[in-house]
């Protein structure tokens, strides 16, 4: 039997492509554009089968829209700056271009390898001086906007590296390379000013109407939009002598006659003053720096507080005090910086008093609840209610509570209604080497001077000593001094570099004119290409870079670069690709290939002995469930790899992988293979037309031919690949079962072919585009048009028609579409369900709804 022998189609298909230069692409203003991008990858080493999932969906959808007539971008580059190549220089003593471009190339050639349609004269790399020169110049233009400023930020510092640590580095309070307990710094940072934005970006989700719900709900509570009362509390000494105001912000002013405690943060500017004659404060500080300075590290700590024994005066009862306590859970970043606790109505207030034995009194009564002898338990009730405890608020709902209590504090001058946005600046300092470098230089007295533009880019030395600890643009000898160009004195360089989320922030851009030096794109290839048609990319970008690539559109607009504000019109955040995990008796984890099956049991193939199978895992390097990509495409190919991606589960979810399914995948496309170059049935030449007389076998099969045709173009648009490969399996098997001997059955085994071949060729285009060959085609199956369904043999023949008795539904008849109303009539009385319901009663009226109800009324 012939067999796909992929090992020498796939290469030549390639080349095919490449000599034509199928995929490298133009503006063109007469033809629809479409502009499809999966999240461009670090290059960290070798890609497995489980990073091929996002590209092979793109690629599927890139291909789809060619045929379709579109003018389409698909590029590729590397988000090549950040701390994994930094790591391997101090670990190997390579740099970390050599590093990293090494594996730029290991990556390529391995992305080749899956055919996909990208239009490589497009590659990026963002640690190419030619790109990051351009993001100097946005850095300087913001800086000349008021978008960016440099200001005080807390960062988590190790005192052995003497470097800062991202929060991902700060394990258990300690650094994740030295060991050492981790200290929180006050350093000057850079920020890019996002929350000026903060209404647009918060505006504008709703009509990203292609973006996944989850993803846009996750970018509201992130931009975090809240309406509230800023008001004063008097902190006291506990003899009543007046100390100092403290000034809290709260979107639950209705609670606050429940307060039993005020809790500063551990770096509020009270808290210092106090921390500065208590040494025991100062070391409670300290303990609570070391949990990091992520937000989420400090929800999720266990929480601990301080009695600083001052007391706050309630503002609404100035008979009633409160304890002042420095909390390890209270954010200097949000608000400020200070909380009243109410712990009958939030659950971590309530532990924290129960903790500490502090009052809980409930001020909102549930519905349903009796005011006389109703307590809080070991659960907070945050639902809704009517006041009780609560002095002149008694029997409110909350919400009149709390417009009651604004109205108060703001006539006695203590508060004031204000929106609130737990969204802050965009903190871009890193330090770092490998990164971008921020373009400015500081003379002698401290005066911040940007560098000139005819003097960008600013360039990373290349000499680093990476012996020393520490940012080695800090240490290196002479990179970090110049010469002020507006004094002609001694002026030092920044030596802070750019997250890597800046250069993430507008490579999109980048793409569309990729060789542009005069700016970072060329304006009119961007407005042409922007915004991004379709961005495919995993579920955990769903915050940062999207709203920070969101956030830089609108400052480059800001600029004068452009009119496009949101950059990606549509998203898929694909599901993952999951494979067992293995372990040996010693815990060790073991890759699939260390595993076989011997005697129904699995085994290591080293030592035979008995090998842990634990549950399905994204596969992750880190506990070898990997499959090698190269590995994979040796054994099979590329295109029954892809096959197997977009098989069994629909993108936005996980799928997994196994050899069931890949030899699946492998059999079905050598049967379609066979199917072609071994056909039983004698197939007419290319453009015969279609015989006048079609037997019914063969119309029927033709029939399926084009309604497949309708389905899977559906699927394609909505991203339903797995229900595409289910349907061109089904169409193989109708293909395969067509009787050679009905009339024109040759005839119709060709145009199904050749849909066939045509439908999987985004899916699987190398096989593909053998066997458009071997059907006779002398062009290429990628320059094609997507087939068109004859819209006459799509009509459903037959409909499905609902029968009420006297309103109810009974049952169901299948009819002939548009079928007369005595035909319908007949039918419906004939049918047993109704015969059993009328018995016998008479019939009053039949109303009949063509193609859609027949009512009897008995």
């Amino acid at each position: 039997m012939a067999r796909y022998n992929f090992k020498d189609i796939e290469p030549k298909w390639q080349a095919a492509w490449d000599q034509r230069g199928a995929f490298r692409v133009t503006e063109d203003v007469g033809r629809p554009k479409y502009y499809v991008l999966e999240m461009f990858p670090y290059p960290s080493g070798r890609l497995h089968v489980g990073h091929m999932r996002n590209y092979t969906i793109g690629d599927v959808l890139a291909r789809f829209k060619r045929a379709q007539g579109f003018n389409v971008l698909h590029p590729m580059g590397w988000d090549a700056f950040g701390l994994p190549a930094e790591n391997a220089a101090r670990d190997n003593r390579v740099h970390p271009a050599k590093w990293t471009f090494e594996n730029i190339a290991t990556m390529r050639s391995q992305l080749k390898l899956m055919g996909l349609a990208y239009d490589w004269d497009r590659e990026i790399a963002t640690c190419a001086p030619e790109y990051y020169r351009h993001e100097q110049k946005f850095f300087l233009d913001f800086l000349n906007a008021g978008l960016a400023y440099r200001r005080e930020s807390w960062v988590n510092w190790d005192p052995v590296e003497n470097t800062v640590l991202a929060n991902e580095q700060v394990i258990d309070g300690r650094g994740w390379r030295s060991g050492a307990p981790v200290e929180r710094r006050l350093l000057n940072q850079w920020f890019l000013r996002i929350t000026a934005f903060a209404d647009e970006l918060l505006e504008a989700i709703g009509r990203l109407d292609r973006w996944p719900d989850k993803v846009r709900l996750m970018q509201e509570n992130w931009i975090g939009r809240s309406t509230g009362l800023r008001f004063r509390f008097t902190v006291e000494q506990s003899d009543g002598t007046p100390h100092s105001d403290v000034e809290v912000f709260s979107t639950r002013p209705d609670t606050l006659f429940g307060a039993s405690f005020l809790a500063l943060s551990p770096y509020h500017p009270l808290t210092a003053r106090l921390a500065a004659e208590s040494p025991s404060l100062q070391t409670f500080v300290e303990m609570c720096g070391r949990i990091g300075t992520s937000e989420e590290a400090i929800e999720t700590a266990e929480k601990h507080g301080f009695d600083t024994g001052l007391v706050a005066r309630h503002p609404l009862d100035s008979n009633r005090t409160v304890p002042v306590f420095v909390a390890n859970f209270v954010l200097m970043e949000y608000g400020t910086g200070a909380i009243f606790g109410c712990p009958g109505h939030d659950q971590r207030d309530l532990d924290f008093a129960r903790k500490y034995g502090l009052s809980v009194v409930p001020v909102v009564l549930p519905p349903d609840a009796d005011a006389i002898g109703f307590t809080i338990g070991t659960e907070a009730y945050t639902g809704p209610g009517r006041m009780i405890n609560s002095e002149f608020l008694n029997g409110l709902d909350v919400e009149a509570a709390k417009a009651a209590v604004c109205t108060r504090l703001e006539a006695t001058g203590h508060g004031e209604r204000i929106v609130q946005y737990r969204l802050r600046d965009w903190g871009v300092s890193r330090q770092r080497y490998w990164g971008c470098p921020v373009p400015v230089m500081y003379r002698a007295d401290g005066t911040m001077v940007p560098v000139p533009e005819d003097q960008l880019p600013v360039l990373l030395p290349e000499d680093v000593d990476w012996d020393q600890p520490g940012n080695p643009l800090d240490t290196h000898p002479t990179w970090k001094f110049t010469t002020c160009p507006e004094t002609g004195q001694p002026a030092v360089r920044e030596t802070d570099t750019f997250d890597t989320f800046f250069e993430s922030s507008w490579y999109f851009a980048r793409f569309t004119s990729p060789h542009a030096s005069a700016r970072g794109f060329d304006r009119a290839a961007a407005d042409y290409w922007l915004p991004v048609d379709q961005y495919i990319g995993g579920v955990e970008h769903a915050v940062l870079h999207l709203l920070y690539s969101r956030f830089f559109m609108r400052a480059l607009k800001q600029c004068g670069y452009t009119d496009v504000e949101e950059p990606f019109a549509g998203l898929m955040t694909q599901g993952m690709v999951t494979h067992e995990t293995f372990r040996d008796a010693n815990g060790t984890w073991l890759y699939p290939e260390e595993v076989e099956e011997r005697d129904g049991r699995l085994v290591k193939r080293r030592d035979e002995r008995p090998v842990i199978v634990g549950r399905l895992e994204k596969m992750s390097k880190s506990k070898k469930n990997v499959v090698g990509l190269e590995q994979t495409v040796d054994t099979y190919g590329a295109d029954t790899t892809r096959f197997m991606l977009l098989s069994d589960s629909p993108p936005d979810r996980d799928v997994e992988w196994s050899n069931a399914g890949i030899d699946g995948a492998w059999r079905f496309l050598n049967r379609v293979f066979r199917m072609v170059t071994e056909s039983p049935i004698a197939l007419p030449a290319v453009g015969t037309p279609c015989p006048e007389y079609l037997s019914e076998p063969a119309k029927t099969v033709r029939r399926q031919v084009h309604k497949t045709i309708v389905a899977i173009t559906d699927d394609f648009q909505r991203f339903h690949l797995n229900k595409a490969v289910a349907r061109v399996r089904e169409l193989a098997n109708a293909l395969a079962d067509l009787d050679g001997h009905a009339d024109g059955a040759g005839w119709v085994l060709r145009e199904g072919l050749e849909t066939l071949v045509c439908l999987m060729a985004p899916m699987t285009p190398h096989v593909c585009e053998e066997l458009w060959q071997a059907l006779g085609h002398t062009d290429l199956l990628v320059d094609t048009p997507w087939p068109k369904p004859d819209v006459t043999l799509t009509a459903e023949e037959r409909v499905t028609v609902a029968v009420q008795v006297n309103g109810k539904l009974r049952t169901t008849v299948s009819l002939p579409v548009d079928c007369d109303e005595a035909n319908a009539r007949t039918a419906a009385m004939n049918d047993p369900i109704v015969a059993r319901t009328l018995q016998d009663r008479p019939i009053r009226k039949v109303i009949v709804v063509p193609n859609r109800i027949v009512n009897i009324v008995a």
